[in-house]
This record gives structure tokens, sequence and C-alpha cells, in this order.
């Protein structure tokens, strides 16, 4: 499985990133887990408000931080 925590850099990004490893953890399952930050990129998915979460080539959430549990769902 891909991740990919769409963002600049900025708090809520790195945290998204943090619950995301959580999740992952807890989940069981294993994962790549990518940090993007180039804005083509995030773009090219159709995100305009960051950060954002990709679970293989999906865009699952955007514009808002997401907790370790709902990420878990998304797994």
């Amino acid at each position: 499985m891909k991740i990919e925590i769409l963002g600049a850099g900025c708090a809520k990004c790195r945290k998204l990133y943090e619950n995301t490893v959580e999740a992952v953890k807890q989940s069981g399952k294993e994962a790549v887990i990518v940090k993007v930050d180039d804005i083509k990129k995030i773009v090219e998915y159709g995100v305009m408000s960051t950060p954002a979460i990709v679970v293989n080539g999906e865009v699952k959430a955007s514009g808002k931080l997401v907790s370790s549990d709902e990420i878990r769902s998304m797994l």
C-alpha cells in the first residue's frame, strides 16, 4: 500500500504524517508513506487545500487534519 501526505510542510501536514504513521502501526498493515510537497504533483490530484492524504492513488481527505482512527478506517 502506498500512502501520500500532500502538503508544503505546515504544522497540520506534519501532524497528518505522524497520525498516518501511528494508524499504519495500529493496523498492522504494511505501507510506504511518502511526503509530497511539490505543488504541481498536489494539483495533479485535484487537491486545492492541504493537508491531504492519498491512499493507493485515491484522495481520501483534503483540507483538514484527520485522526489516526479515521486514517485506519481508510486503509
